[in-house]
């Protein structure tokens, strides 16, 4: 007798899924076609992203070498087509690169082109910041010390990864504006801070003994 029922629900069952298999059956294929697709096209995607990074890593090597190679013309243009056409790494180290190739031929080209970075917020703040630096490194005998402390003051808080390179650069700048005042402080911001690195805390020591001669800081 249970045997009977048991087949009675079997039955039941299959006529159930059969109904529901009728009703909806298209759309579970459709569903499962839209995954396979989806999976193929995520993993073709990736596979372009690898080959345009390889291909963007062996252009910026290209460059570089150009550079190395003293054949700056050139590699200023390898480095602009790659911040053009590369993959978003090699981009903005190409940026970079190529604001380093204008430095010891064109100067204001050169500030011009770490400015562009440092505002450049998709650059993401490191590399804005480094920007930032480079370009206040090349100023730093030209610029009032109150465009340097305009440019370098956001850079010094302690959580900013290149603050020891910005207080040193505004300590000098403000030494060279005859800033006394501002220069110890900046000096002894540097001195201060236990991460700070020795070459840098060194330059702030002797700068420091040069505040102290001359009797106005």
């Amino acid at each position: 007798m249970a045997d009977i029922f048991q087949e009675v629900d079997e039955e039941v069952r299959r006529e159930q899924l059969k109904k529901l298999w009728q009703r909806y059956g298209n759309l579970i294929v459709a569903a499962c076609v839209l995954v396979v697709v989806g999976v193929g096209a995520w993993r073709g995607y990736e596979w372009w992203q690898a080959k345009q990074a390889a291909k963007s890593g062996a252009a910026f090597e290209t460059a570089v070498t150009l550079a190395e190679a003293g054949k700056h013309q050139e590699a200023e243009a390898a480095f602009a087509k790659l911040a053009a056409d590369g993959s978003a790494g090699y981009r903005q180290l190409a940026q970079l690169r190529e604001a380093a190739e204008f430095a010891p031929t064109n100067r204001k080209a050169a500030i011009k082109a770490y400015d562009q970075i440092a505002a450049d917020k998709s650059a993401g703040q490191v590399i804005q910041d480094l920007a930032a630096v480079r370009a206040g490194l090349l100023l730093v005998d030209t610029a009032s010390y109150s465009e340097m402390r305009q440019r370098l003051e956001p850079l010094t808080a302690p959580d900013r990864t290149f603050r020891h390179s910005a207080r040193e650069l505004l300590a000098l700048s403000a030494w060279k504006a005859d800033d006394m005042t501002a220069a110890r402080r900046w000096a002894d911001m540097i001195m201060s801070d236990p991460q700070s690195p020795p070459g840098t805390r060194s330059r702030a020591e002797v700068l420091t003994e040069l505040i102290a001669a001359s009797g106005k800081g």
